[in-house]
């Protein structure tokens, strides 16, 4: 069994490739992202100490305001900083739970996880895959789902560049093509996978 991490700058097609994958090799899984967003949302410890450093993360009636957060870690290094410290730790040792109790029982486990390098957390995983596309699609996503094209930028600058993470990993999906060409670079990888690496 392996304990598969899957990384690459915002809408660089993460989510659509593990789902491609996991159509393959069924099995545990785990999205870092969606953790966050959990984590966020409904932990309290989370949110008694990101409303101290950021009054403007929750609204009046106790939800979160993703716009307001975003706004204020991405032209604030230091409060980015304060989130992730906040974040990681948590995010961490749930996937890491996972992925010992993955490995007791002989499984593939999958972690989406965007800030894998960032968050210095290659020694935890037996493959890295890097999904990657050139940044002009990356930013065409991104505006897709509603993001401006600066926000879109700060957010492609605070993450580690393409070539830095694609030197630092085990295999690479190039997204710039259709659905159907993800499906087959998934198909190769998945094939790659049930070999010693």
């Amino acid at each position: 069994m392996s304990v598969i991490g899957i990384t690459g700058g915002i809408a660089s097609g993460k989510s659509t490739f593990c789902k491609a994958l996991l159509k393959l090799r069924p099995g545990p899984f785990f999205d870092a992202d969606e953790c966050a967003r959990a984590l966020i949302d409904s932990d309290p410890s989370v949110r008694d100490v990101l409303s101290l450093y950021m009054p403007s993360a929750y609204r009046p009636d106790g939800t979160p305001d993703r716009a307001a957060i975003r706004a204020r870690v991405f032209v604030d290094p230091k409060a980015k900083a304060k989130l992730e410290e906040i974040l990681h730790p948590r995010i961490r040792v749930r996937w890491q739970a996972m992925a010992s109790e993955s490995r007791v029982n002989g499984e593939d486990f999958i972690v989406d996880i965007p800030l894998l390098f960032e968050a210095r957390a290659t020694s935890a995983f037996d493959c890295i895959v890097t999904v990657a596309c050139c940044p002009d699609t990356q930013i065409q996503r991104a505006m897709q789902r509603g993001l401006s094209h600066a926000q879109v930028e700060q957010i492609m600058s605070s993450q580690w560049e393409n070539a830095k993470k694609i030197s630092s990993s085990d295999f690479v999906i190039w997204n710039d093509g259709s659905a159907r060409m993800l499906e087959i670079q998934a198909a190769e990888l998945s094939s790659r996978l049930a070999f010693p690496i």
